[in-house]
């Protein structure tokens, strides 16, 4: 998202400013800014750098921008992601809004990444959006997604993020338009699933078609009636059902009984050994659970519906993604906006001036974030 460079002013930290007017009084100098985070991450710094850039073209700078980490690499905690370097009456306003356009998509990349890498056969749909606080942290999430996705794919062959919620950010998918399904409230609308789907199917018949089928708690009845009414989508591949079943009730057929029965069948390695109360849930608990996941697929399979693909949602984070890998899953696309970092706290990017005029120069304690070799080959 852009941001007027007039504005700077008032959305950075006062010392910021103070320090420029008494800089500009005593004189400028070449300084250099080291900046890194606290934690390993995937590197997603395009969104800084273009701001950069254009703030620089405003000033009439000239800013040497040494981008250490290349997009989508594997970067420690400590270790500099890139350094700035140009005049400290220009740059030292600007430490505030750089560092909350870097930190945070570092953090979901990593997150994004992860998921998809633990789930490589799994498509990703990006469904963040509605999770943002802002236009600008739901850019900086679309972008972090694409970039941890794009690690995922490069690097074990994973299908990654196929797309997003919105059509503002789906370039960063590659694509010319956001995805979606349909929502709860269009099933109310309807009065039915099987008529929305319907619905849905008159006034968009040449799209393929994911119908939410939790709406009623009947996810099996519902997906198998707009299964028998759609045959040819179904038989083409064309027809997705999607469950979002809520934490506060298992899924039409399963109790903790059955699903433990279900797992026992299709993955008993899953539920063998020690599991703490977090996995157990993903695993055979109330909601989108593996067990869930596999008794819908089952009930699918029976009636001759084996291309009708499973879409699931509901709290899929780096926790429950790694829980659906170990229990093999079969789910064909996971919607999720949970790769939006948890912990707040470890998004803070930080900067530190480690030259002055080429002198070099930093807080005791951050030498470690002189330069170094530029770490070799593409991780």
């Amino acid at each position: 998202m852009p941001l007027d460079p007039a504005s700077i002013p008032a959305w950075t930290d006062k010392y910021f400013l103070k320090t420029k007017e008494a800089v500009r009084r005593f004189g400028d100098r070449k300084v250099t800014y080291a900046v890194f985070m606290r934690r390993p991450v995937i590197s997603a710094p395009r969104l800084a750098i273009d701001w950069l850039t254009e703030v620089a073209a405003a000033r009439g700078a000239d800013f040497q921008i040494d981008l250490v980490y290349d997009e989508g690499r594997w970067v420690g905690a400590g270790e500099p992601l890139l350094y700035v370097a140009g005049s400290f009456v220009h740059l030292v306003d600007l430490e505030t809004i750089l560092l909350q356009r870097l930190g945070p998509p570092c953090v979901a990349a990593f997150n994004a990444y992860t998921m998809c890498a633990d789930l490589p056969k799994v498509a990703f749909l990006a469904m963040d959006a509605r999770h943002c606080a802002g236009l600008e942290m739901a850019e900086m999430m679309a972008y972090a997604a694409g970039v941890g996705g794009a690690r995922a794919k490069r690097k074990v062959g994973a299908k990654g993020f196929i797309g997003n919620a919105t059509d503002a950010t789906a370039h960063y998918f590659g694509e010319p338009e956001g995805r979606g399904t349909m929502p709860h409230a269009f099933i109310g609308y309807a009065g039915s699933t099987l008529r929305a789907a319907e619905m849905f199917n008159e006034v968009f018949p040449d799209d393929e078609m994911t119908v939410l089928v939790d709406y009623f708690g009947r996810e099996v009845t519902d997906a198998l009636a707009v299964c028998r009414r759609f045959p040819a989508l179904a038989a083409a591949g064309r027809l997705g059902v999607r469950i979002d079943t809520p934490g506060s009730r298992f899924v039409e057929g399963l109790d903790p009984a059955n699903s433990y029965a279900v797992l026992e069948r299709h993955a008993p390695r899953a539920i063998r050994g020690y599991r703490n109360e977090s996995e157990l849930r993903y695993l055979v608990g109330p909601g989108v659970s593996a067990a869930a996941i596999y008794h819908l697929r089952d009930a699918l399979d029976r009636e001759g519906f084996a291309k009708v693909k499973l879409v699931a949602s509901s709290g899929f984070d780096p926790i429950k993604c790694k829980v659906m890998a170990d229990a093999a899953a079969p789910v064909d696309v996971i919607g999720t906006g949970s790769f939006l970092p948890q912990r707040w706290s470890e998004t803070y990017a930080t900067a530190d001036i480690i030259e002055y005029d080429g002198k070099p120069m930093v807080k005791v304690g951050r030498e470690f974030l002189f330069r170094k070799a530029k770490p070799a080959g593409n991780d």
